[in-house]
């Protein structure tokens, strides 16, 4: 039996056909203050990129949204959008779904890689100073 995808006691297509007022509740406190400045309009940045979406999703086109908002909040009406969030380097695809909901789009779009270090090169040591170089 398939695992159901839900958010707080609602199905992905229920979710998916909330409004932005009507999945308020849904958030967190933190998350929800959020959007409620950004639908104020003291965050001019942050509400035009709402339109952005909004637009691209009724037009149903599908295609990937590039963007350096980061701190965006993803909203439930949101699910199946593609992001491209630039992390400082490339463009980390980010796809909506249920789990997501919530977090912020730059949670999946890691701005540090993991660092994997070789061994020590000439002169580091004592001891590599008498290592020959061919």
């Amino acid at each position: 039996m398939p695992k159901i995808e839900t958010y707080r006691g609602m199905g992905k297509d229920e979710l998916s056909r909330l409004s932005t007022e009507e999945s308020l509740p849904l958030l967190t406190s933190r998350a929800r203050r959020v959007v409620k400045r950004a639908l104020s309009g003291k965050s001019a940045v942050v509400k035009k990129f709402m339109k952005k979406v909004d637009s691209v999703r009724k037009s149903g086109s599908g295609k990937t949204i590039r963007t350096h908002i980061r701190e965006a909040v993803i909203l439930p009406e949101w699910l199946g959008q593609t992001f491209a969030v630039y992390d400082g380097k490339s463009w980390k695809t980010v796809v909506v779904t249920v789990d997501k909901i919530g977090f912020r789009l730059g949670d999946f779009a890691h701005t540090t890689g993991r660092v994997l270090h070789s061994g020590p090169g000439v002169g580091a040591t004592r001891g590599s100073k008498f290592i020959p170089l061919k």
